[in-house]
């Protein structure tokens, strides 16, 4: 952990003592809910504060869908106070009235939260909760509404300005390594062996974000191979016997993985940061590196390929690579954005469509989600701001020369009926 971890990791680790109080309190958890949001004392909003969590941990399932229910029904906001407050600032703006607004259109339960997080540890509880409420809430509107509130609180808390940026190397507690194997969501890490082949190599590194307040937690990863030129498979920079290469010969960083690891912060977007600051900071440690590729799945290839009837099964490479350019730059959701979510993802960056590559992926996974082919998207450091503002403003798609001829033999072909694309 760099100097700055350290120091915040020792502010954010302030222990609270669990006096007896803390031990057991006959209150039901609605009572201590509406304590905890009425009190005035430090002392005493940490003690009940310590003592919802511990409760709410040995909750069942039905336990923590009541206990959802109380929150987003009994510490909802009242709109008709709100709509009171909003006349009162729209005839008199002033600092009261805006407060008084500001008060009413902000539900209970989200103090609630702010108070909960006031215990060391906290966070990462509350991360949990949240993940509980995504399982268990399912289309519940009122329960969808009460996990706006989480995210809006944990948008501020997860900022970028509070995340630090750690290595990961063979050399890191083993506590780490074990959830770099759990929390890998791309290429399965079958063995610590593999995993040292991942991470010991000098070509080969991993970074990942943390809080502050969960040091032993990875938010996000991201696996990078240093290579000489642009790969073609993720066979080719897995191989078991491959010959490594010395930092200083490689001239491409490739992100070949990318993982979140914590379901509590489904839709707080790390990813764009964590790329952005690995390659700023590869550029900074080897100038010799021109080239920051992806080696990406295509997670929805082959089932957007069956939806439209479009056969694929027994292609040859050749009209594999002409699907998946014609997949990544033409099936679209109804709001104009690719259908493919790792696309989204890469092209929200400022990334462009590179290439793509039959026989990339020949994992079991690979072969059923996209016929095995993968995709480079190519991060030009400088064209990144550019092609990011095509994306977001007109849906602009940037994407090589090879790709965009792929995809027009491909619509010569007539592959597909583009009014039956499926939305997402």
């Amino acid at each position: 952990m760099t100097i700055l971890g350290d120091l915040l990791s020792t502010i954010f680790e302030r222990r609270y003592f669990r006096g007896p109080a803390a031990q057991f309190d006959g209150r039901s958890l609605e009572d201590l809910i509406k304590a905890l949001v009425g009190a005035t004392g430090d002392v005493t909003g940490l003690t009940i504060a310590d003592q919802i969590l511990l409760r709410y941990q040995e909750l069942t399932d039905e336990g923590k869908l009541a206990f959802f229910h109380h929150l987003a029904g009994d510490m909802n906001i009242d709109p008709e106070q709100v709509r009171q407050t909003l006349d009162a600032y729209e005839a008199s703006p002033s600092k009261q009235t805006y407060r008084d607004f500001m008060a009413a259109v902000e539900p209970d339960r989200q103090e609630l939260i702010r108070r909960l997080n006031q215990i060391p540890g906290a966070t990462q509880v509350l991360v949990q909760m949240r993940a509980d409420l995504l399982r268990l809430g399912g289309q519940d509107h009122e329960l969808q509404a009460l996990d706006q509130d989480f995210r809006h609180l944990f948008l501020s808390w997860f900022n970028r300005g509070f995340l630090v940026l750690r290595p990961i190397s063979w050399e890191s507690p083993a506590h780490i390594l074990e959830k770099i194997i759990a929390y890998e969501a791309v290429h399965e890490i079958g063995s610590w062996e593999d995993l040292r082949r991942r991470l010991a190599p000098v070509d080969r590194r991993c970074f990942a974000f943390f809080h502050p307040s969960m040091p032993d937690e990875p938010l996000i990863f991201v696996e990078v191979a240093l290579t000489s030129d642009i790969p073609g498979s993720v066979q080719e920079l897995l191989a078991e016997g491959r010959e490594p290469i010395t930092a200083d010969k490689a001239r491409t960083a490739v992100f070949y993985s990318i993982s979140n690891c914590q379901a509590g912060l489904a839709g707080i977007s790390f990813g764009n940061s964590l790329i952005k600051q690995v390659a700023t900071d590869l550029a900074a440690e080897l100038p010799d590196l021109k080239t920051f590729v992806t080696l990406s799945p295509i997670p929805g290839l082959t089932r957007w390929l069956a939806d439209n009837g479009i056969p694929f099964e027994g292609a040859d490479a050749k009209q594999l690579k002409l699907l998946a350019a014609h997949y990544l730059m033409s099936a679209k959701r109804k709001d104009g954005l690719p259908l493919d979510p790792v696309a989204r993802f890469h092209l929200g960056n400022g990334a462009l469509v590179h290439a793509v590559h039959a026989d990339a992926d020949l994992s079991e996974k690979g072969t059923a989600q996209s016929a095995g082919v993968m995709v480079n998207y190519l991060y030009d450091l400088a064209r990144v701001p550019q092609n990011h503002e095509g994306f977001a403003t007109r849906q602009e798609i940037a994407a090589s020369s090879d790709i965009r001829s792929l995809d027009g033999t491909a619509r010569k072909q007539d592959l597909s009926n583009q009014d039956q694309v499926p939305a997402a």
